[in-house]
C-alpha cells in the first residue's frame, strides 16, 4: 500500500513541479515578477506542493516495512 502511495505522490508531484515551472514562465509571472520582485501565488504555490508531494513520495518509497 505505501509503495503505490509512494508512486502516485512522485507522480504527481512531478506533474506539478512541470507545470509550476510552466507558470513561472508565463507573461502573467513575468509582468508579476517585473512590479513585485516574485513570481505569481499560483506558480509558487505549484512548486512548493509539488516539491512535497514529490519528497514525501520519495520518502515513502525508500522506507522500509
Amino acid at each position: 500500500m505505501n509503495k503505490s502511495l509512494g508512486i502516485v505522490f512522485l507522480v504527481l508531484g512531478a506533474c506539478l513541479l512541470v507545470y509550476g515551472f510552466n507558470a513561472a514562465d508565463s507573461v502573467a509571472s513575468d509582468f508579476s515578477r517585473f512590479f513585485n520582485g516574485t513570481p505569481t501565488n499560483r506558480s509558487l504555490m505549484l512548486l512548493i506542493l509539488g516539491g512535497v508531494l514529490a519528497v514525501s513520495g520519495a520518502s515513502f518509497l525508500t522506507k522500509k516495512d
